[in-house]
């Protein structure tokens, strides 16, 4: 793994940042590409280039620190009516830097952004086949508690 990601440099302090929130988990800043005004990064103070190398409490805060993030976002001079969660695992899903990352990204009306997919309706048969798949994994690698 690259340690030398500009977030490990943030993180490190060996890089600027306009820091909004820290712990001893993870760290939130302001995004200098930002999607819509008030765009915030959270990033976990552990070097993670995937979710599958992130411990999952870590995850949960990222999340924890997330939610706290939208409320202050709604409430502060960002005055957003909502706030999208986005995190890209992986090149196809379009991650750039590789220490897990997720985008707190306020939004207003007719602010620009968007999530542009294409929804396809499959039939039951084949929701069924890949639900049926993806559990076979899941009992696999975690036990049930």
């Amino acid at each position: 793994m690259d340690p030398y990601t500009i977030f490990a440099d943030i993180v490190a302090g060996r890089a600027p940042a306009s820091k909004v929130y820290e712990d001893s988990d993870v760290l939130a800043f302001m995004d200098i590409r930002p999607l819509t005004p008030g765009h915030v990064l959270v990033v976990p103070k552990v070097r993670a280039r995937s979710l599958s190398e992130l411990d999952p409490e870590i995850g949960a805060a990222l999340f924890r620190v997330g939610q706290r993030l939208a409320a202050a976002l709604r409430a502060s001079e960002v005055n957003c009516d909502g706030v999208n969660f986005f995190l890209a695992d992986g090149v196809t899903a379009g991650q750039e830097v590789f220490h897990v990352h997720l985008h707190v990204i306020p939004r207003t009306p007719g602010d620009g952004f968007g999530v542009r997919a294409r929804p396809t309706t499959p039939p039951r048969a084949d929701l069924d086949y890949l639900a049926a798949s993806i559990r076979g994994v899941l009992r696999r690698a975690v036990p049930p508690s």
